[in-house]
């Protein structure tokens, strides 16, 4: 219970951009409970963020990941560690991977839409700006949010 509280508390520092007080927070809960990939996930995140040791921030997500491949925090957190230290290939393939692995999760969706990221033509020999391609990709679009995977 002790390392859920400092979680908790680390949690809330983060959301107010209190990046280190956060990470030491979220250290304890680790301490305490070492086999937590929502700590270990979110450690990696604030290692980036705080101290901006993106090497062993890639490590601490990778090892959350290896823990549970079908958290979809998991691969956010990765794919912002990516992003801050530039790589938005490397953000976009994890985000990628994420959507196998978490039944396409709409979170990962969104991240994925925010950068750039759009579904291929539906009738891929003609260009995207084809009144076709528009009108079937807006039905599409239309479609898939009914269906509650937009």
């Amino acid at each position: 219970m002790l390392a859920r509280g400092e979680f908790k508390v680390g949690m809330m520092l983060y959301r107010n951009h209190s990046y280190a007080n956060s990470l030491e927070k979220i250290q304890r809960a680790i301490e305490l409970d070492p086999t937590n990939a929502l700590y270990v996930s979110y450690t990696g995140l604030l290692v980036a963020l705080a101290q901006r040791n993106y090497r062993l921030a890639e490590e601490l997500c990778h090892r959350a990941l290896r823990m549970n491949r079908h958290e979809p925090q998991f691969y956010l957190n990765l794919a912002e560690v990516y992003l801050r230290r530039r790589k938005q290939e490397d953000a976009v393939e994890t985000l990628t991977v994420g959507l196998q692995y978490t039944k396409r999760n709409v979170r990962l969706t969104r991240a994925l839409r925010k950068l750039g990221i759009r579904r291929p033509p539906v009738i891929p020999f003609l260009e995207r700006k084809h009144f076709l391609n528009r009108k079937l990709g807006k039905a599409r679009h239309r479609l898939l949010r009914v269906l509650g995977r937009e």
